[in-house]
């Protein structure tokens, strides 16, 4: 299965969803369906640039109180890539009600994680049920949810990972989640579900997969967002993307698959990207 954003005359159906805020540099992941013939795709429309605030009020609702949690998206490439200043990676993630990740999804982003970073301490998952909200939620909310219930911050040799997977959707109902800050993603669990696991469509642990991993490689600077690239392979016409349509962080995902088999095949970064990773403190 080839997750690619096909060349058809049907792309100027195209809904595209940004706007901006004050703070974060952000990744969409987007859905777009093409009614006549009954494909799905996800395009995803990263890095709309943002201004970022150097420094908040501390009364800034969306501010954390771990200061170097609070940084633009790509910052911390090289701290997760490389073990020089933290040896162990925790990730914490918080879902809501009825979108608990799938195990096997978890699975696969912790090998993932393990393949790419230096961490001799180990990568460290936990997962805890909050609340439900059921709103349709934009960056601002997001970071207020985060604010209200993450617990785990990097400290001494410990970098942290915060995962949101929400009840709702976002402004666009199209939008399947996003990397924001340096250390944060969200998941809007309840629009993986809704395309996901149907006919003629990619399971949820193919989709929950290659979600968390495309939006992990953009915390960890790709491509050209905090981590140098070692040669060019920007797709620049779609912003910190890869220009190979093969590779998990071009940025569109096709979910409509009809061949049996074929259905659980996820994404992987291809030798460039991994080029980059290595040359930033990656195994």
């Amino acid at each position: 299965m080839r997750y690619l954003l096909k060349t058809k005359p049907q792309q100027e159906l195209l809904k595209r969803s940004t706007f901006k805020h004050k703070f974060f540099k952000q990744d969409f992941f987007t859905v777009v369906e093409y009614m006549a013939s009954m494909k799905k795709i996800i395009p995803l429309l990263c890095f709309v640039l943002f201004l970022f605030s150097c420094k908040k009020q501390s009364t800034d609702p969306e501010s954390l109180p771990n200061s170097y949690s609070d940084q633009a998206l790509g910052k911390s490439a090289n701290d997760l890539l490389s073990d020089a200043k933290y040896t162990t990676l925790n990730i914490q993630i918080q879902y809501m009600p009825g979108y608990a990740p799938n195990p096997t999804a978890i699975s696969n982003f912790t090998a993932y994680i393990n393949s790419l970073c230096n961490k001799p301490g180990g990568v460290n998952v936990t997962q805890q049920q909050i609340a439900a909200n059921g709103d349709t939620l934009t960056v601002d909310k997001v970071a207020v949810i985060e604010a209200q219930n993450r617990t785990a911050y990097t400290a001494g040799n410990i970098i942290a990972i915060y995962v949101l997977v929400t009840d709702g959707y976002d402004t666009s109902a199209t939008t399947l989640g996003f990397a924001y800050r340096n250390t944060s993603i969200c998941l809007f669990g309840k629009n993986i579900f809704d395309h996901s696991g149907g006919f003629l469509e990619v399971t949820r642990i193919s989709l929950e997969t290659s979600i968390l991993e495309h939006e992990f490689g953009h915390i960890l600077g790709l491509v050209n967002l905090g981590t140098p690239m070692v040669v060019p392979h920007q797709d620049t016409a779609h912003g910190n993307h890869c220009n190979n349509p093969d590779c998990l962080m071009y940025y569109a995902i096709d979910t409509h698959d009809a061949l049996p088999g074929l259905a659980n095949r996820i994404p992987v970064l291809d030798s460039n990207c991994i080029k980059d990773l290595r040359g930033n403190g990656g195994k």
